[in-house]
């Protein structure tokens, strides 16, 4: 029961799990998907203020450039400064050039005759020339675009220039001026719209920072990180846009920085408000989620206590549940008709477990318990216990002359003739299978019992009757006492069986056990278990008896027989070996060695001269094998002969013990090209209603009737009725059992086609025969 409640617990913990997984799954991946689009949208809207403060930057550097353009334009038509420049006073031009460049806060003054030549110049003496080199072709760019304000780098500082011409009324000269882009336009920049400004001077190789609005630290790191559009700078993401500005000398590029921190506050503090919303969520569901699985896993450990309580065999407590609606009371309700289901069924299991449905008696199993219960219920003095075994004679004959139904009546009249016998408490009358019955009579010795079995033998002594059937009755009785027999149940059984086959060996009607039956008994299990050993141990030998044409004499056929030489009993009669094969299924595996060793015969040289054809004897077992024609067909192929060189003899028993399967199995190896016969023909009771639907080749008459057709007109009479039946269906017939000269004469006369029998040949080794075959070619028919 714990560990059911264990496993119930298992299955909560894993259903909530599982739900809190699918849950979490979900919350992670819509989580992701908005932080994604949130980054997405922070980055598009960092974009696009980029956009702007670029414009912005733009716009700014021009109104500078025009702010400037207006200082020069007014200084250019100042009359002072034109009558100096009339006059060639340098000295005044100069000062009005640093006074009027210091009042707008340009720190490169200077003016430019018409060819551009450097006149006077707010820079000082020793730096005319330098001035002058700076600014060599410049004059020349910004003449031809008046709008233009290029910048300029002068000592690592980018400038903006402009310059406007003086005219009285032509063009006299050229008034130059330039200042330096300064950090408080950019800290403008940054105020008005958050975006830092870093300009910088000089290519890749050599890059200087001209002016920032951030911090060393920040700066120098973004100095180092060349064309990234992301930097991290003070633990903060930044978004970069690097501007290339148009420089007349030297590159300006202009960095643009905006935090992507700042756009993504707001939605910061919506992911935490959302993430919050999730734990609720989350903390919901489990507790929501554990009540649903209590709800459907209660319910199942009650049923998984009734299902204990089925296995140990309690079926009268009703299943909980019953009454509810859904699929768990589905459920319940079908445990609970298992359960009764179950109950009338293990009911019925236990009336068939101990006794026979068709007689109603007590089965095998509930006599053997009722015989130790007897034995164990003896006291000081032990009572002696008597069990009596019984087996009806030529029951078979029955089923298979008047049909199984006829044989079933048959046993259930017996059954009712023994129970009227048995009329002392406590004794019994079973049915132990087939036509075999049991008696337990309890305080009996061996005289009582055998005088038991004589009023069983008088109560059989009246025939049966059924419809117009009257039925003889009579069986072999096997008698065994406890304890002077046996000290158990099971060896008193297995003895009373033992005198009982002893009985029926000796036709005896009922016998004692003697412990000389049992010798025997053991002796032929021994022969058997040896007999497994004997195809390993190449103990079996292949014999083969002729058949000869009784038109010319000639040996056409011999029929193969197995004899098994043991190392120390000597050659084993087959009738001590074969019943045993068949009855425990061996026989399969001593077909397959005969047919093995025939096709090893059919392919030696001196067969191909004198084809001759080897018959085997196939047994119930064999026909009821579906394989049988695929092992036969690899060992043809093994030995490279032909299934036409052999015979396959099957007797009426064995097709009628189930006739579909074996027409099926004769229908199989007939089309492999095999000739088949009908072994022991006349003996059977329901062939001939088969005979004409089975591939049968050849007819092969008993040896009881050939054999007693020289003193019996009846057994010539079926031995000629048979010789024209198979004639008229087209079969060749085979005559066995050829005891002498006279048997063989009337055969031919009769039309037989070939014989077999002792006056022909004994069986013979397969060298020894063929040695007989090849003195006795051509040879004449014997004369009756």
């Amino acid at each position: 029961m714990p560990r059911f409640k264990r496993l119930t617990s298992s299955l909560i913990t894993r259903l909530v799990a599982l739900f809190l997984l699918l849950l979490l799954v979900v919350q992670v991946a819509g989580f992701t998907v908005v932080r994604r689009s949130i980054e997405a949208n922070a980055r598009q809207q960092v974009a696009r203020e980029l956009d702007v403060a670029e414009n912005v930057w733009a716009r700014m550097l021009a109104q500078n450039a025009e702010k400037l353009r207006q200082s020069a334009t007014l200084l250019a038509s100042d009359f002072g400064f034109r009558s100096a420049i009339n006059s060639g006073d340098v000295e005044t031009v100069q000062s009005v050039l640093e006074n009027h460049g210091s009042r707008i806060g340009a720190t490169v003054t200077a003016f430019l005759d018409t060819d551009f030549q450097v006149t006077a110049s707010s820079l000082a003496d020793d730096k005319m020339g330098q001035a002058s080199k700076l600014v060599a072709g410049l004059p020349d760019y910004l003449s031809k675009n008046p709008s233009g304000a290029q910048l300029t780098v002068l000592n690592g500082v980018p400038y903006q220039f402009v310059m406007v011409p003086m005219r009285a009324p032509v063009t006299i000269g050229w008034v130059l001026m330039g200042f330096p882009v300064s950090v408080e336009l950019a800290n403008e920049m940054q105020l008005l719209l958050k975006v830092h400004v870093v300009m910088v001077t000089g290519g890749e190789a050599q890059r200087s920072l001209a002016l920032s609005t951030l911090s060393a630290s920040d700066a120098e790191v973004l100095l180092k990180s060349a064309n990234q559009t992301e930097i991290e700078l003070s633990n903060e993401l930044v978004l970069a846009r690097h501007v290339k500005q148009p420089s007349y000398s030297g590159q300006v590029e202009t960095l643009l920085l905006r935090s992507a921190e700042e756009v993504l506050a707001p939605y910061r503090r919506l992911q935490l408000l959302l993430a919050l919303i999730n734990a609720g969520a989350l903390l919901l569901f489990a507790v929501a989620s554990s009540w649903v699985a209590q709800r459907i896993t209660l319910p199942l450990r009650d049923l998984l206590d009734a299902t204990l309580r089925l296995g140990r065999g309690e079926y009268q407590t009703p299943i909980l549940h019953l009454t509810r609606r859904d699929e768990i009371g589905n459920l319940a309700r079908a445990f609970d008709h298992m359960r009764v289901d179950i109950d009338a069924q293990q009911s019925e299991i236990r009336h068939l477990a101990y006794w026979d449905r068709l007689t109603g008696l007590p089965n095998r199993e509930r006599f053997r318990e009722a015989l130790e219960q007897a034995i164990a219920d003896n006291t000081t003095p032990a009572r002696p216990v008597a069990v009596i075994s019984l087996d009806l004679d030529r029951f078979k004959h029955v089923n298979d002359v008047l049909g199984y139904a006829f044989g079933d009546r048959l046993l259930q009249a017996v059954a009712g003739r023994l129970e009227r016998l048995v009329t002392t408490p406590g004794d019994l009358v079973a049915r132990r299978g087939g036509n075999e019955f049991a008696v337990l009579l309890q305080g009996a010795d061996a005289q009582m019992a055998i005088e038991f079995t004589q009023r069983i033998a008088r109560s059989f002594e009246v025939p049966l009757a059924f419809d117009d059937q009257t039925i003889d009755l009579s069986a072999g009785m096997g008698v065994a006492c406890w304890p002077v027999d046996a000290d158990s149940a099971d060896l008193l059984l297995s003895r009373s069986e033992i005198a009982m086959y002893a009985a029926k060996r000796k036709l005896s009607g009922a016998l004692l056990y003697d412990p000389s039956f049992d010798s025997a008994s053991s002796q032929m299990l021994s022969l058997l278990t040896e007999l497994r050993r004997a195809v390993e141990g190449n103990e079996l030998r292949l014999f083969l008896q002729p058949k000869i044409s009784l038109v010319d004499g000639s040996v056409v056929a011999a029929e193969a027989l197995v004899r098994w030489e043991h190392p120390q009993r000597g050659l084993v009669p087959p009738m001590q070996f074969i019943p045993f094969a068949e009855q425990t299924g061996f026989v399969r595996k001593l077909t397959l060695w005969m047919f093995e060793e025939a096709a090893r015969l059919m392919a030696d040289e001196r067969l191909q001269q004198h084809p001759l054809k080897i018959s085997i004897n196939l047994s119930t077992r064999d026909l009821l094998d579906p394989d049988l024609s695929v092992r036969l067909g690899n060992l043809l192929q093994r030995y490279e002969v032909q299934a036409t060189q052999f015979c396959l003899e099957i007797t009426e028993s064995a097709i009628m013990d189930d006739p579909q399967r074996a027409e099926t199995t004769l229908n199989r190896l007939s089309e492999q090209g095999f000739q088949l016969s009908i072994d022991d023909f006349g003996t059977g009771y329901s062939s001939l209603a088969y005979l004409k639907r089975l591939p049968v080749d050849e007819l092969k008459i008993d040896k009881s009737f050939v054999m007693g057709m020289e003193k019996d007109d009846d057994d010539a009479k079926i031995v000629r009725s048979t010789i024209d039946l198979a004639h008229n269906l087209g079969l060749s017939v085979v005559a066995e059992g050829v005891e002498n000269a006279v048997i063989l004469g009337r055969l031919a006369a009769l039309s037989c086609d070939e014989a077999q029998g002792y006056h022909i040949s004994r069986p013979l080794p397969a060298e020894a025969f063929l040695n007989w075959r090849a003195q006795r070619a051509a040879a004449p028919l014997p004369k009756s």
